[in-house]
């Protein structure tokens, strides 16, 4: 008889122990993430330039009409994958208003956990070289991937120093590896 009953709250034990465990593992890893897309389609960002006044160099009078150009690219890179299958286009912007925005372009990637926008000095390596290496020297995240298809904008800090960034990384933070990246080259 008490050998039934220690049985018993051997099996309960595994039970809890075993829903605990699979609560964790799903908070951690998401597999739902694995089968659900989320696609962005949003549009290269307008910044209005900076109002000069007449008769001032790039004025609205001088010769060649309104003053500063709009977005102007000027780095860009194909994404290659990682982790995961990742293509799409990534290019840096300027906008007419002199701030400057990271754009991804047609891109296509696997959902995941915690996926960021890094802009690195890493070199950008083909195969399992190239998952790990991004977090190794100086990076600044632009935020959380916001969708894993499509076209999407990321705004760049103004303190941020351009030429001090080599490429961009989808970042997976929550186990340190990149899922596609690719090498910005100037336009």
């Amino acid at each position: 008889m008490v050998d039934v009953k220690r049985r018993g709250r051997v099996w309960a034990g595994a039970v809890v122990a075993a829903v605990v465990v699979l609560g964790i593992g799903s908070y951690w890893f998401q597999p739902w993430k694995l089968w659900r897309d989320e696609t962005v389609s949003e549009a290269l960002p307008t910044a209005a330039a900076p109002q000069r006044p007449a008769g001032s160099p790039g004025g609205s009078d001088s010769p060649g009409g309104s003053g500063s150009p709009g977005p102007r690219t000027l780095a860009r890179g194909t994404l290659i994958s990682h982790e995961h299958a990742t293509t799409g286009t990534a290019k840096l912007i300027r906008l007419a208003d002199g701030s400057h925005t990271l754009r991804l372009e047609g891109l296509d990637t696997s959902n995941g956990p915690d996926l960021r926008v890094w802009l690195t000095d890493a070199p950008v390596k083909e195969g399992v070289a190239g998952w790990r290496v991004f977090d190794d020297g100086k990076y600044v995240s632009l935020g959380k991937l916001k969708g894993n298809k499509g076209d999407q904008n990321y705004e760049i800090p103004a303190d941020v120093n351009l030429a001090d960034y080599s490429s961009v990384t989808i970042w997976c933070d929550r186990f340190d590896v990149s899922f596609g990246a690719a090498a910005l080259t100037p336009a």
